[in-house]
């Protein structure tokens, strides 16, 4: 338990300080692929920790796992939207700082600008509702609020680094699913959304519930 710990703190603070405060120093010394290839080695460690640690953790139970179709729509939804958010055309993606001065809102980003981010969240999310117990809360708290705060980091880096057009894009999209559809400021276009995409989600979603025993 106690390498579990360690494991979360390192990837929390990997993510929140060194994907943070401490980026432009790192960056100033290291240039964009050094401080890139650094972040990603660090996180590849720290994303194996977080699996040795938690392979030999106790599970002492916190409460009652939910019914099962509650996580399995939850990773259903999203498997989708990390099928949709692969692409050149979402100014959250890495490389989006080359985008020119205005930043198109087309598919996925007419439902949240950051698909890649809400992905992640709800697959941590469901497997907190079947993974009651501290390891559980460690290792899948510490992907959620990761994910969570990503959102929030990468709009602050986009807003200072693009400008007035981050800020229209910003205004026409949102982080939370259909908000901005949701309140009139956007428009929800279901033909710009790829069908194969969708078809990329769920033969995801289902070669994971075959191979999940397995894994």
């Amino acid at each position: 338990m106690l390498s579990l710990v360690l494991a979360a703190l390192f990837w929390v603070v990997l993510h929140l300080g060194v994907a943070g405060p401490l980026r432009p120093m790192l960056h100033a010394r290291l240039g964009e692929m050094g401080y890139r290839g650094l972040f990603s080695v660090l996180s590849a460690v720290g994303l194996v920790w977080l699996a040795l640690a938690y392979r030999g953790a106790p599970t002492e139970p916190l409460w009652a796992p939910v019914p099962f179709w509650i996580p399995a729509v939850l990773v259903f939804l999203g498997f989708v939207l990390l099928a949709y958010s692969f692409g050149p055309s979402n100014p959250t993606q890495v490389g989006a700082e080359r985008m020119g001065s205005v930043l198109p809102v087309a598919g996925i980003t007419r439902i949240t600008r950051h698909p890649m981010l809400w992905a992640f969240s709800l697959w941590a999310l469901a497997h907190l509702t079947v993974n009651g117990h501290w390891a559980g809360v460690l290792l899948f708290g510490a992907i959620l609020v990761t994910a969570l705060n990503g959102m929030v980091s990468i709009d602050r880096k986009r807003a200072a680094r693009l400008g007035p057009a981050w800020d229209d894009f910003a205004r026409r999209t949102s982080r939370l699913p259909f908000a901005a559809v949701a309140s009139g400021r956007g428009q929800l276009v279901l033909g710009e959304l790829a069908a194969w995409r969708l078809g990329l989600g769920i033969g995801l979603y289902v070669a994971a519930l075959w191979l999940h025993g397995f894994l």
